[in-house]
Parts: C-alpha cells; sequence; structure tokens
C-alpha cells in the first residue's frame, strides 16, 4: 500500500485530508493516500489538531506518538505514528490489501 510505509517502530500514512466535513471518518484510499474526513474546519491548526486526536484515538495511542512530518498547511499530509505497525493501521481503519 503506497499510502502506508513500516518505520522503525511505527509507520508513515501519506493522507489525504478533507477538513470542514460532517463527521470525522476514514473515506477509503484516495489515489496514492488515505483519505479521510475531519469534522473542523482548516483554520488556526484546528484540523491538524483533530486529525491528530483522532489518529491517536483509533489507534489506541497517545497524542505524542502522532508527529505531523509535512503538510501542515496541505491537503496532502505525511504523518508518522509511533508504537503501531503495518498490519494494525489496515485492521483498524479496515482497509485491505
Amino acid at each position: 500500500m503506497s499510502w502506508l510505509l513500516a518505520d522503525g517502530d511505527g509507520v508513515i500514512l501519506r493522507l489525504h485530508v478533507q477538513p470542514g466535513a460532517k463527521t470525522t471518518e476514514v473515506a477509503g484510499p484516495h489515489g496514492d493516500a488515505l483519505k479521510i474526513k475531519l469534522a473542523a474546519p482548516p483554520v488556526d491548526g484546528k484540523a491538524n489538531a483533530c486529525l491528530v486526536r483522532f489518529l491517536a484515538d483509533r489507534l489506541g495511542i497517545a497524542k505524542t506518538a502522532v508527529d505531523l512530518l509535512g503538510g501542515e498547511s496541505s491537503r496532502a499530509k505525511r504523518v508518522r505514528v509511533g508504537g503501531v505497525d503495518a498490519t494494525r493501521v489496515k485492521r483498524v481503519f479496515a482497509i485491505a490489501d
């Protein structure tokens, strides 16, 4: 999966985010990224905070284990998530190989 890359004790996710959605949820693959809809507006870092909180909650990890590597002001983002493996991420987000 091009949106998911193992990285030592964690993974790197390539995401396409859609801020301002009705609900925060995984929408599925979007080209070479995983699309996530966010129920937060794209202002004052609210969408990024919502993304970090969503990933941490869904994966059962601390928010401090989620690092935004790139795309802070873009819909295309790269995020490193520590303490999880690719199998767990695919299972939690119900994404088949």
